[in-house]
């Protein structure tokens, strides 16, 4: 059997995005020290405008890059997480109920930029009660319920015309 190695190649995003990010760090650090470890870029030059870039693909700008965590609102520190995660370069973005812990006016932000990355082509896992989002942009849907695969499918199939009863619920 061979093996896969995961070291580097997939992020996870957490549903509190305190789990993974200082708040007493500013934005542009956080975002910057991906780029480090990984050496993509030759120049503090070229360096910032990766973090700038990547904050402006969250919906960020570089007035909020010298901030600290602490001062953002839920939907911006967990867009600050998924720029974090992007600055990682990885093949694999694992999210976790990223909107469950956010008010409902943060929520459209977060799925904005998630649907962005979806359009990229960036493969993502993503566990979500965000039923017409996964509709929009899943490839295919695995329907859990009580910590068991009821259904899976390709998305539009399962959540449109489920098989299961309790899909269909």
């Amino acid at each position: 059997k061979e093996r896969f190695d995961f070291s580097g190649k997939v992020q996870m995003i957490f549903q509190d995005p305190y789990a993974s990010l200082d708040p007493h760090q500013k934005v542009y650090n956080i975002v910057a020290e991906g780029i480090r470890i990984h050496k993509l870029a030759k120049t503090q030059a070229e360096e910032e405008r990766m973090v700038l870039e990547l904050l402006d693909m969250v919906g960020l700008n570089a007035e909020h890059a010298m901030r600290n965590v602490h001062e953002f609102s839920g939907g911006q520190r967990q867009r600050i997480g998924i720029a974090r995660a992007l600055a990682l370069n990885p093949e694999l973005l694992l999210l976790d109920e990223p909107t469950s812990a956010l008010d409902p006016e943060l929520v459209g932000d977060v799925l904005k930029v998630m649907r962005e990355l979806a359009n990229q082509g960036r493969t993502m896992v993503v566990v979500t009660h965000e039923i017409a989002f996964a509709r929009e942009v899943a490839d295919r849907v695995v329907f859990i319920d009580g910590g068991v695969v009821t259904e899976e499918g390709p998305a539009r199939q399962v959540l449109t015309n489920p098989s299961h009863p309790r899909t269909r619920e």
